[in-house]
């Protein structure tokens, strides 16, 4: 059975505050050429699932954008790793719950990169409540606009700078597949991210556009215990049949798989799960 720490870091999480680092860093992956000559803007790029799939599409030979709120340390290691594959890499801080700072930074991947051939909008935030009414206005519209909201603004922004065989790749989570009584409002928006990634795979089919969505279970990432009490962070993920949480590294072959045009070109609208183990009805 996995344990962490009892530990509480301050919000958004810096990786260096972890006691038990994640592997996030793609270490042994070797890349095949799948995304090459590919440009790649990824939100919530600096740390955790980001991280590992930013430096496994360059590993793939992709140059890669990161936006992140304010955790420069974390973005700049990202920035080191992806770098030291040859592959550049653009970092871009603000708060993507900002309609124009979305679009500002599709417009400055575009022109630092030149172009624009896949999108993740990976961005997310939460917070635990014991109870339904304990969540507040505030934060119910702060988890939208972050978690679902910026992935409108973001790929709107982007639809004009995509061709037929561009790919967007949403992240779900298995609360949007099940719910959850303590992140309510994140299984919502969770929910809506799958919906979305239905809707769009449709409306955007004719343009040869393919939009897929990973829904990870639990994932060890710096967002656990900037946002969950210690109590909960000691013994986080072992809920699952493989008795722990996913290290990011388990889970960016799931994104490069639907970034690549080899692998998955008849892939649209599929919600891809990796969930330790567990299955699901339906």
């Amino acid at each position: 059975m996995s344990e962490h720490p009892r530990q509480k870091i301050p919000y958004p999480g810096h990786t260096a505050d972890m006691i038990d680092q994640p592997h996030d860093e793609m270490a042994s992956y070797v890349g095949r050429g799948l995304l090459e000559g590919k440009k790649a803007l990824i939100t919530g790029g600096d740390s955790g699932i980001g991280r590992a799939v930013a430096i496994a599409f360059a590993k793939e030979g992709a140059d890669v954008a990161i936006a992140y709120l304010s955790e420069t340390a974390d973005a700049e290691h990202t920035r080191s790793r992806v770098e030291e594959t040859g592959a550049a890499c653009r970092t871009y801080s603000g708060d993507l719950a900002d309609p124009e700072h979305c679009v500002q930074v599709v417009d400055r991947t575009v022109a630092d990169l030149g172009s624009l051939d896949i999108v993740v909008n990976n961005v997310a935030y939460q917070q635990v409540v014991d109870d339904f009414a304990d969540i507040t206005s505030e934060q119910w519209q702060r988890t939208f606009d972050v978690n679902i909201n910026s992935f409108f603004h973001v790929t709107r922004a982007a639809l004009k700078h995509l061709r037929p065989g561009s790919s967007i790749i949403n992240t779900g989570s298995i609360n949007g597949l099940r719910g959850n009584k303590s992140l309510i409002d994140y299984s919502a928006t969770k929910g809506a991210v799958i919906a979305l990634t239905y809707s769009l795979a449709q409306s955007l089919l004719d343009r040869g556009i393919r939009v897929n969505c990973v829904s990870p279970g639990p994932v060890w990432t710096p967002l656990i215990p900037a946002t969950m009490p210690a109590e909960k962070v000691a013994d986080f993920g072992e809920q699952v049949p493989y008795g722990r949480a996913a290290q990011p590294d388990e889970i960016a072959p799931s994104y490069v798989f639907f970034a690549s045009e080899t692998m998955s070109s008849y892939y649209s609208g599929e919600v891809l799960a990796p969930i330790g183990g567990e299955t699901l009805p339906g």
